[in-house]
Parts: structure tokens; sequence; C-alpha cells
């Protein structure tokens, strides 16, 4: 079976057609049209004609020839009818204009190609027990690849992306990290959570989107704009408000004692935003959630606009989600939350105020909101 043929299987597949329709169109047994639509395109599968996915061994061998005739990549991409981008890439790779070889170049593709390999973290157990002790000390995926680089600047076989530690946490099967290190990372979760969920929750009448906020809130530069969102309890029977200003990281956080629905979110929100200077309160970013349904009443109130979130984004209120994480670390997921007074909550709120950030220059948010407090005429 050709490339050709194992590709028109597969779009014909896409479109709906049975195995026996598509095995007389192409001219193959059913049950080789069958094996074709379950495996992705073997790399024995490098068709020598047409365009096709990756590079033949004869555009390889075009490349060689532009660059020993002193072409330029554009004039080869130009010829072989692929982007200059590919090119480049391809000459880079195989060691630059004086050293590339197209026989070269095809075979270390083809050993490229190959599935399944060896995954980094099995064929090097000192890297991955270096790894394991530094996810028992709950350091983050990305923290540990980081740092990797920084104690073994030398030694490229001591390095590991941040994407690979997750991929040996979650895929079930690999073996070269501990199954239970997983409970090490801050969500705690086994498994990745996919982003693109059906939304189930209820709509917000007469909101005003995030992209009509004032461009002065994107860098952070002008003090005043807050962030916030509800932290739930164990079985979400429970729950507590959290509200971050974007410039300081200062973090307030609000008991709800009698429920989180929209009137009692609104009052426990109006009671903290007075006991602040009018000028620190300008504008209040939420996630999609039905407790800010009362959004109007607060900025008459308040006089303070709130911007939600495009749903399943919640990066766009950042400085809030990585605050909620750092409260876990008192507050856990499956913690129920009712038992905890507002006295207790201004403890946990004061321990992350007092926390240096690396993002204020090593301040902490209580100093850089006394900074600014000084500064305010």
């Amino acid at each position: 079976m050709t490339a050709v043929e194992y590709e028109a299987i597969k779009r014909l597949a896409k479109k709906g057609h049975s195995f026996e329709e598509i095995a007389e169109l192409v001219g193959r047994s059913r049950p080789r049209v069958a094996w074709a639509t379950r495996r992705p395109l073997p790399a024995r599968f490098w068709r020598q004609e047409g365009r096709c996915r990756y590079l033949t061994a004869a555009e390889r061998e075009e490349i060689s020839l532009g660059l020993a005739a002193g072409e330029t990549l554009t004039a080869i991409a130009a010829r072989i009818g692929r982007a200059v981008s590919t090119v480049s890439r391809e000459v880079a790779a195989n060691g630059g204009r004086r050293r590339y070889r197209a026989t070269r170049a095809h075979a270390e593709a083809h050993g490229r190609a190959r599935r399944p390999k060896t995954p980094r973290l099995a064929a090097n157990p000192r890297l991955a027990a270096q790894v394991s002790e530094w996810l028992q000390r709950l350091w983050s995926p990305e923290k540990i690849a980081d740092r990797l680089r920084l104690e073994y600047p030398d030694d490229p076989m001591m390095r590991v992306s941040h994407e690979t530690i997750y991929q040996s946490l979650f895929v079930q099967g690999r073996g070269e990290l501990r199954k239970e290190l997983h409970r090490c990372l801050r969500s705690r979760r086994a498994s990745r959570r996919p982003r693109h969920r059906l939304e189930h929750r209820g709509q917000i009448p007469n909101k005003v989107m995030i992209s009509a906020r004032p461009a002065e809130v994107a860098d952070r530069a002008v003090p005043g704009h807050w962030e916030g969102d509800l932290l739930m309890g164990k079985n979400s029977a429970s729950a507590i408000a959290t509200l971050v200003e974007r410039s300081t990281r200062y973090t307030m956080l609000l008991a709800l004692p009698d429920g989180r629905t929209a009137a009692h979110v609104r009052a426990a929100m109006i009671e903290a935003v007075r006991r602040l200077p009018a000028e620190l309160v300008k504008t209040l970013t939420w996630d999609q959630g039905t407790e800010m349904s009362q959004h109007l009443q607060f900025s008459i109130d308040t006089g303070i606009q709130i911007y939600f979130c495009d749903p399943g984004k919640p990066w766009q209120r950042g400085s809030n989600e990585n605050t909620n994480g750092l409260l876990r670390d008192f507050m856990p997921k499956g913690y129920d939350l009712t038992p905890l007074t507002q006295d207790n909550l201004d403890v946990f709120a004061w321990l992350l105020n007092d926390r240096p950030r690396a993002t204020l220059g090593g301040m902490k948010p209580s100093e850089k909101l006394a900074q600014l407090l000084a500064t305010t005429p």
C-alpha cells in the first residue's frame, strides 16, 4: 500500500464511506482497508509523488543540490513547493548549509518518526530519581524543569520538560514515576481536566464582557483593579469569596456563612470594598458564576464596574486563579469551609499578603499596598 492509497482510505472513511465501498474505490481488500483506518501514517509511508506532510527523499536531494549550488533557502523552497520555514528547519536540524546531506537527513528523519519511543524518564533512572525527590518536596513540574537546567548546566541527560513530567504522572502504564506522586501536584489530580467542557451554569443578564474592560487594567500599572471568584469547599456545599488586586496581589477573603447566593455574595463584597479607599477600588473582573447575577445592583451601590471573563477562560483572571491555588495549602480540596469565621480567613489572607512575591520584585503585597497608600494624595 502506498501513502497515496493510505491517505485516500483515511479521507473516504472520514466522509462516512463503508469499508466495502472504500475497498472497491482504492482496489484493496476490506481487511486491509479496516487496518489502515485504525492506524496513523506509518513511518515507512514516505511517498515520492505529490504533496505529503513529510519531506520526501527526492525533496531532500533537491535541498542538498540547492545548498551545494549556493541557492538561498527561499529559492529552494519555491522550487520544491514547500514553505521557507520547512526548509530552514530541515537544514538547521541536519548540520546546517555546510554539513547537510540528503541521505543522512532522510535516515535520521525515519529514526525520529519511529514509534513507540522510550520515554525520557524511563531511560534515565538518575533523572527520574531527582524528579521524584523534588516532586515530594511539592515542587511544580515547571520549577523542576527550570531547576534541572541550573543544577546540571553541562549535562543534557539531566534535562526534562515539564510536559514530560506531567505525562509521566497522568498517562497510565508508563511507570517512570510512582503513581502516587500525582498527589504532590497542587491540583492533586491524577489526570488532566478537559479544557473544553459544556457550560451548565445559568446565564447572567446584562453582563459586560472583559473585552470592554479599559486598557489600563491589562498592564497592571494602575492600582485599583481587582479579580474575584468563589473558592469552593467540600461537595460545593460551602464557599468563600476571594478578591485579589492586580497591581499589588493584595488578597481579601470574605466569609459566606449564610450561603453563596447572589444576595449574600453582593452583601459581603459591599462590606469589604467599603473598607478600602475609593481610589483603590475601580473595577472588578469575575468568572461566569451566577453568584454575581446581582452585579448591576452592586455597581449601583458601590460605583464599581464588573467585567466578566469569557466562558472557559479562567486565565483571564490569572492573579485570582494563582491565589486560589495558594489558598489550597490552607484549605485543601474536600475541606469543609463552613466552620471558618471571618477571623480565620483574615489570618489566611495575612499569611498570603505577608509572603514575598517574585512578581513584585521580592516585595510583599502588604508592603506594595502600603507604598501605594503612602503616595496616594
